[in-house]
Parts: C-alpha cells; sequence; structure tokens
C-alpha cells in the first residue's frame, strides 16, 4: 500500500471512531447526573480524544509524510487501545439512555 492510499484509509478510519464518540459522548451528557457520575473521568477521556482525533484527520488530510512509520505506529497503537477502551466503556453505559 503506498503512503497516500494509507493516510486516505487512516483518515477515513479515524473520521469514523470520532463519529462515534461523538455519537456516546452526546448520549453520555443526555443523562441525568446520577446515571453519568461513574463515567465523568471516562467523558473527559473520549473528549479529549475526539479533540485528538480531529488533529490527526486535519494532520492527515493537509499532510501525508513520505516517512510515515512513526506516526503509522502511533496510530495503530491508539487505534488498538481505542477499540478495547470501546468496549469496556460499552459493558459499563446504561443502555437504557441509548434510545433518546
Amino acid at each position: 500500500m503506498d503512503v497516500q492510499s494509507y493516510c486516505d484509509n487512516a483518515r477515513i478510519e479515524l473520521t469514523s471512531w470520532k463519529a462515534k464518540l461523538y455519537d456516546i459522548v452526546r448520549k453520555m451528557e443526555k443523562l441525568s447526573t446520577g446515571e453519568r457520575e461513574p463515567f465523568v473521568h471516562q467523558l473527559r477521556d473520549l473528549h479529549m480524544i475526539v479533540d485528538q482525533l480531529s488533529d490527526r484527520i486535519n494532520q492527515l488530510q493537509t499532510e501525508c509524510p513520505t516517512e510515515w512509520n512513526p506516526q503509522k505506529e502511533e496510530i495503530e497503537g491508539k487505534m488498538s487501545q481505542l477499540r478495547d477502551n470501546w468496549k469496556q466503556m460499552w459493558e459499563g453505559f446504561p443502555h437504557s439512555a441509548i434510545g433518546g
């Protein structure tokens, strides 16, 4: 896979994850204070991750360096961590909040 294709694919995947995270952040923010309380730290972390994803997406849109291995490894590591965190958070999320 050439560098530009990798950058395009990474940007698409990061955009997808950003949308998923933004969706769950919005749903969590609609919860009552009591329901949201156990997730306050995770909600703050999600806001930070969304901001970081936005930065990476913008970088991938405006530049695609020819030497990409360090960034590629960093992104792939974060994506793996994000998948794990997503699974853990989803397991504890009050599913009654999803409908509204």
